[in-house]
């Protein structure tokens, strides 16, 4: 069912336009129903099969054949009319930016009144502009009809079946290209990396910086703090030599957790140093003479790297061409037999 609500009706002020919408539709479907008529008419079969029937009937309706287009010209400057009264009105509501817009943008209705065979059959998408726009105002809704399920769903699995073949092509050129030994990884390091190393440091080293003054901080690296005193406690306290101090006889474990404590202040501060002390310019040259230094086994780790990517592009790939549509397959097949027994009536 359409499902028409007279409640969106009234609120959307459309109850003129919905008057004059179901009288275009009316005018539409005679129209159209009459120029499949007249067109079979032309035809020899046809009207021997409806002389066959009533011969009066085919001889009543020959002179309307002869003159059938100063008929549907009566039809054309119906339509005209209400595509002319439609501008008006869109024009008063500042529907589209300019005034000029609309033709354009209903440019099926003007070409449709063209009165010649090939025209003509742009008038169905009339029919269709005032389903959408009764739909657009919510005074139908045309997502409760088995019709629109059915379209739906088949048009929803000629996306996802084309979709899927696009990527899945995709991701295998990445592999073909990877597998031929494709120079994007060193691209991507000497034509978008190297070229912005001087904003990478930077930011790298006021991250650094800003991460120093958060632990130095009273309240901010309490929690890196407390975690630090806990990882040198425990380190210290394990450790032999420091171990020993507790034989010390009375100053022996003073003496320990004075050791532990000095050292945990150590470690801190020496952390925040680092941070705060890192500059662009030392990272620069940690990455210039640190990572550029590459041996035969490093190779061998980017060829596994490669591999673990092609896999998770073959994962990629199973999983893209999975056919979701299947599993919505059932709950619509009740609607395609109920559309077949009865026809795709909404």
């Amino acid at each position: 069912m359409l499902g028409f609500n007279k409640s969106n009706l009234d609120k959307s002020h459309e109850g003129p336009w919905l008057l004059l919408d179901l009288c275009m539709l009316g005018l539409l479907l005679i129209n159209l129903i009459w120029i499949i008529f007249d067109s079979l008419y032309a035809t020899a079969f046809f009207k021997q099969a409806l002389g066959m029937i009533s011969q009066d009937w085919v001889i009543a309706y020959a002179p309307v054949h002869a003159n059938f287009l100063l008929i549907d010209l009566v039809f054309i400057a119906i339509f005209l009319s209400e595509f002319m009264l439609r501008w008006i009105a869109a024009v008063v509501r500042k529907t589209y930016f300019r005034w000029y817009f609309f033709p354009f943008i209903h440019w099926y209705d003007l070409v449709g009144c063209i009165p010649l065979g090939a025209a003509r059959i742009f008038r169905f998408l009339r029919i269709f502009s005032i389903l959408h726009r009764l739909h657009k105002y919510q005074i139908i809704d045309l997502r409760r009809t088995a019709v629109f399920r059915f379209i739906a769903f088949y048009y929803d699995v000629f996306v996802e079946e084309l979709s899927d073949r696009i990527v899945v092509k995709v991701l295998s050129d990445a592999q073909k290209d990877l597998a031929a030994g494709s120079p994007l990884i060193e691209d991507i390091s000497q034509k978008v990396l190297v070229t912005r190393l001087p904003i990478i440091t930077k930011w790298a080293a006021s991250v650094m910086s800003h991460i120093g003054e958060s632990i130095e901080h009273d309240e901010h690296g309490k929690s890196v703090r407390s975690h630090v005193n806990s990882s040198v406690g425990k380190a210290v306290r394990r450790n032999a030599q420091i171990s020993t101090l507790k034989l010390v006889p009375v100053l022996g474990g003073t003496i320990e957790k004075t050791l532990e404590g000095a050292i945990t202040d150590i470690v801190t501060q020496s952390i925040v140093n680092l941070l705060k002390d890192m500059t662009p310019e030392k990272i620069d040259d940690f990455v210039e003479h640190g990572l550029g230094r590459f041996t035969s086994e490093d190779e061998q780790l980017d060829q596994e790297v490669l591999a673990v990517v092609n896999e998770c592009i073959e994962l990629l790939k199973l999983h893209v061409a999975q056919q979701r549509w299947k599993s919505e397959a059932d709950p619509l097949s009740a609607d395609i037999e109920t559309i077949d027994e009865k026809g795709v009536t909404p």
